[in-house]
């Protein structure tokens, strides 16, 4: 009886899953396995919203598996020693893993490959599982990867993808295999009391569900903040419940301008993923640095504070703030523009940003957050890096109407239209008892402040 092991890792899902496809054609019983990966605790990743939502995820895994004959075996400690225990208990000959991006991913995968490697045990790494396109499959002349989006797009485009994998009808677990209890939500204090449900199952029905009534409009819709017209699908992406590549396949199914702009946003992931696959030190390093003077924790310590409460007093970015600490999201077009406020009207360093998203955001992983926040603060691919999301201009542009921002700033609920981007203006009369900070610095003053630091007199 051969055995093999498919360690799951960001690809939480049965539904097109090469590994676990690979491991069933291969060998007779397969180990799913699942470590609970004391480095990603050291390092300070699993932040309270990822670890509840993880639970769910490895609970709907769990019990997928279950109705197929299997089970999820999951074990908590140092991700290369529990593999080499799983595979030498049971037998294996083979373990077989989904390829990542980040310097962590990397050396994980070189440290299994040379220790399973002396126990005469195969490291089996497939691509195509968290990205729908391959990290390096696509490369412009003279360089091993694409820095700016849009020629990637070209290239990307053009990839001849394989099909979506179905989900196993049958998975034979050996006997014996022991594991941790699973991790349950309820035991996870601190998540944001608006987090989502995770899971391959509720991915799937929201993806469904989406398709159905928003597809075709996002790309009309998908900037609107009021309307909160985009997918909701980064958290499943995130963690792998759902496919990327199956997204994208049905996507063109669906057909349409929404659907092509939606196959867009799944293609920024892929850039993002062959940037640091290329380039592992942008995770912590600007990817062109300006030289920048940031300001930095000490120096701006109430503005930073203001900024993470939402109390700016700019409606618009406190109201993403706000987003951000009820739900572990936010809308993507106030992703931007809060990191813009913070970068380039504050001018405090990126990294203290993308610091604060880690520890809320449900879909916050190393590639995309902090290569977004790099975009943003002007360091990374953009090819405008002394771009500024003015708050004032995006607000009025992105919620016309202040529906966005009175749902989330309920001191202004009482200021009708679009006089509630700009409480300042407001007479005496119509402020009245408004419980709202003013501003927090004059954007002008602000981007002259950018201006100058960056040498744009």
């Amino acid at each position: 009886m051969t055995v093999a092991v498919v360690l799951f890792t960001s690809d939480l899902r049965l539904h097109d899953h090469p590994p676990l496809h690979a491991a069933l054609e291969a060998a007779d019983e397969v180990v799913p396995l699942f470590v609970l990966d004391a480095g990603i605790h050291a390092a300070g990743f699993d932040a309270p919203n990822r670890r509840a939502f993880l639970a769910d995820c490895l609970g709907d895994l769990d019990s997928s598996l279950r109705h197929r004959g299997g089970r999820l075996v999951v074990r908590d400690g140092p991700v290369v020693r529990e593999v080499r225990a799983i595979a030498a208990q049971c037998g294996a000959t083979e373990v077989h893993v989904a390829a990542g991006v980040t310097a962590y991913a990397q050396r994980r995968e070189e440290r299994l490959r040379e220790e399973l490697g002396e126990d005469g045990v195969a490291l089996r790494v497939h691509e195509t599982v968290i990205t729908a396109v391959a990290p390096g499959a696509v490369t412009p002349s003279g360089s091993d990867h694409f820095a700016v989006f849009t020629p990637y797009f070209r290239r990307w485009s053009q990839v001849s993808s394989r099909k979506p994998l179905a989900a196993p009808r049958t998975v034979r677990v050996p006997d014996g295999v022991r594991g941790e209890p699973l991790p349950d939500r309820a035991d996870v204090a601190g998540a944001s009391p608006g987090l989502p449900a995770g899971g391959e199952t509720a991915g799937r029905d929201r993806f469904a569900r989406w398709s159905r009534s928003g597809l075709s409009r996002y790309e009309d819709r998908h900037d609107d903040l009021a309307d909160d017209a985009t997918s909701r699908l980064s958290p499943y992406l995130h963690f792998g419940a759902l496919s990327p590549l199956e997204l994208v396949h049905r996507a063109r199914a669906h057909g349409g301008p929404g659907a092509e702009a939606f196959v867009r946003q799944v293609c920024w992931r892929d850039f993002h993923h062959q940037v640091l696959a290329a380039r592992p030190e942008a995770s912590v390093k600007d990817y062109r640095t300006r030289h920048d003077r940031w300001r930095d924790e000490e120096d701006a310590a109430e503005d930073i504070a203001a900024w993470r409460d939402g109390r700016t007093g700019y409606p618009v970015v406190d109201a993403a703030m706000r987003q951000l600490l009820h739900q572990g999201w936010m809308h993507n077009r106030a992703r931007l523009l809060v990191a813009s406020f913070l970068t380039k009207t504050l001018y405090v360093d990126w990294r203290i940003g993308a610091r604060h998203f880690l520890d809320l955001l449900v879909d916050g992983d190393v590639v995309n957050n902090q290569l977004n926040w790099q975009w943003v603060a002007g360091t990374g691919t953009d090819t405008r890096p002394h771009r500024v999301l003015n708050p004032l201009v995006q607000a009025k542009r992105f919620d016309p109407d202040g529906t966005y921002v009175r749902r989330w700033v309920p001191e202004l609920r009482s200021v009708t239209g679009r006089k509630v981007h700009e409480p300042w203006r407001l007479s005496a009369a119509e402020r009245g008892e408004l419980d709202y900070p003013d501003p927090l610095v004059d954007l002008a003053d602000g981007l002259a402040r950018f201006k100058h630091a960056r040498g744009r007199d």
